[in-house]
């Protein structure tokens, strides 16, 4: 039978106002930065040459001249081994802006015995790598309503301290709107257990310019199987509200329906504004989500 746990000290009921205590990052983040330098080590950098043709230093491919061009941008030596003037194409590297947001309000601080940790640690850890992932492809990449975007080799650190001095951020279970330019990308990260018309509401406040945008749904294998049977005490980490139950087995199959339900209504909120939306389960490794991401990125930017 699964067990679960919230961060929150000295074994309390889990309260708004100790599980804000308990999502402290301080003491926990250079631990969360050493694992995900370790999954940004494992993905394929992939995003740094676009595969089209633009301003930039590395090489891609040769074409025919075509009748018009400027002379200067023949390739003479390609060209005299062939009876065929050739051009030089260079592949386009121009930068643009990532904006992150990850979740760390206190429905995040959930854990249970099937997890290999927290859902705010998992989202941390994703949120990091991404990071890391997306400036050593040559990006840029800030915190939605928190930092500009940055390309910096230090850009690991720079977010984890805005996220660990964000002591607002834990109230919030949802983005602000801040309208993302049309060709910037949006990566969003948190459980999106809130109202639909909330999350609703939210993205659309953010992707109103056009912009491409990502949901990933972090998730407990526990949120998602609802194992439970006999006498069950549930509580709501926002609210700091509880509800004893007396035959949790009789409310399994009722909650994954509506669960799956949520789950789906997310899938077409993301849809509906060319977005792509991911689950991740924390039981699995963070890579996978991970690389997931950037793939999705490389491929739209290819695109």
């Amino acid at each position: 039978m699964a067990s679960t746990r919230v961060l929150s000290p000295g074994g309390r009921s889990p309260g708004r106002r100790e599980t804000e205590s308990a999502l402290t990052l301080a003491e926990r983040m250079p631990r969360l930065i050493l694992e995900a330098r370790r999954v940004a080590a494992t993905l394929s950098h992939g995003l740094h040459g676009r595969r089209r043709a633009g301003p930039g230093e590395s090489f891609w491919q040769f074409r025919p001249f075509v009748a018009g061009e400027a002379a200067g941008r023949i390739d003479w030596r390609r060209s005299a081994r062939d009876d065929r003037l050739y051009v030089r194409e260079r592949e386009w590297e121009a930068a643009h802006n990532v904006w992150l947001w990850i979740d760390r309000s206190a429905s995040m601080g959930f854990s249970s015995s099937l997890a290999l940790c927290p859902k705010v640690e998992r989202a941390l850890v994703l949120g990091l790598a991404l990071a890391d992932a997306f400036v050593e492809a040559g990006e840029r990449v800030g915190l939605l309503g928190l930092s500009r975007p940055q390309a910096t080799r230090s850009i690991v650190e720079r977010v984890a301290e805005s996220l660990a001095a964000d002591a607002a951020g834990l109230d919030e279970d949802l983005p602000p709107r801040a309208p993302v330019a049309r060709f910037d990308e949006a990566v969003l990260i948190g459980d999106f257990l809130s109202p639909l018309d909330e999350v609703r509401a939210a993205v659309a406040g953010i992707a109103g310019a056009g912009c491409r945008g990502h949901l990933v749904a972090i998730v407990d294998p526990v949120e998602e199987t609802f194992p439970f049977a006999g006498e069950a005490e549930l509580h709501d980490l926002e609210a700091g509200l509880s509800l004893r139950v007396g035959d949790a087995a009789a409310w399994g199959s009722a909650y994954r329906a509506r669960i799956q339900a949520h789950r789906d209504a997310l899938a077409e909120i993301a849809r509906g504004h060319g977005w792509t939306f991911g689950l991740h389960r924390t039981d699995r490794p963070a890579s996978e989500a991970a690389l997931r991401l950037v793939t999705l990125v490389a491929a739209r930017a290819a695109g």
